[in-house]
């Protein structure tokens, strides 16, 4: 009778410890926003506490003086602005950087490398040096406190990394199907529309979130190039942090609320965000 050794199932045991070791990972990042939510329902004197007081009774108050019910300044132009100048500065960077991905990626264009290096290049440069110049010419031509300031200089800045990304996802576009619609009679807006964006809609959802959460979260130049008219959720937010004192509850209410519309949208295309920066990794 003839005995067959069992041997352990090493890869399994593998498996399950790295899966262990991502859920505590998980769990670390949740951690700071699960705290932020909680502090955001405590009054402002539970918030103070140290160590917090985690048993303290739960209010909306926080909410409330955001939203101004309590006499405060209404949060809902600097969320409309911080939308408006997302949302168009995000829609500019994919009409000019699809284009220009194509051509790096797929139409032969010479020394494409030095192109794309030049690109992210720009990326290099401190936000704090183009401060004064941009100011100075905004100030010149008129344009302080003005939303659309900030949708060109939002537009620009995402631009070299945008078609830095979308240039290794269109890599990936299979040459002879581009071929094929040119047989075909197609022309370049028709293959571009058609054939291009919905074999490399992965990558262009990814460019698309990345640029979005970059414009919604810039402080630096939101902060110092508007005022009243065009102010964004960030700069909006720092009016919390007086002279008076930090108002922790509404402070955390506040962040969680101006938080929610990046948190959406990464939830809602987290599909094609894992398959477009994973796009081409795997051959």
């Amino acid at each position: 009778m003839s005995t067959v050794a069992v041997r352990p199932h090493r890869g399994r045991g593998k498996g399950a410890g790295l899966g262990l070791v991502a859920w505590l990972l998980g769990i670390v990042f949740f951690l700071p926003i699960a705290w932020m939510a909680l502090t955001s329902l405590h009054t402002e004197q539970d918030a103070a506490t140290n160590p917090p007081s985690f048993g303290a009774a739960l209010t909306l108050d926080g909410y409330r003086e955001f939203f101004g019910t309590g006499g405060g300044a209404s949060p809902w132009p600097a969320l409309v602005n911080s939308a408006v100048a997302s949302v168009a500065s995000t829609l500019f960077v994919l009409l000019l950087a699809f284009p220009a991905a194509y051509a790096l990626s797929i139409r032969p264009v010479r020394k494409w490398t030095d192109v794309l290096f030049f690109f992210l290049s720009t990326k290099m440069l401190p936000a704090v040096a183009g401060l004064l110049p941009i100011y100075l010419f905004a100030k010149n031509a008129g344009m302080l406190d003005n939303i659309w300031l900030l949708v060109i200089l939002y537009t620009s800045m995402n631009l070299p990394i945008a078609v830095w990304m979308m240039q290794s996802f269109l890599a990936e576009v299979p040459v002879a199907v581009i071929e094929a619609a040119k047989v075909d009679g197609a022309r370049l807006p028709t293959i571009l529309a058609r054939v291009v964006a919905p074999i490399a809609l992965p990558g262009i959802a990814a460019t698309s979130l990345i640029c979005f959460i970059f414009s919604w979260n810039e402080l630096l130049f939101a902060r110092v190039l508007t005022g009243v008219v065009a102010e964004t959720a960030p700069v909006f937010l720092t009016g919390f942090i007086t002279s008076q004192g930090l108002f922790l509850a509404k402070v955390c209410a506040a962040s969680l609320v101006v938080s929610l519309p990046v948190l959406a949208a990464g939830f809602a295309a987290q599909d094609k965000l894992v398959q477009g920066l994973s796009l081409g990794a795997v051959k």
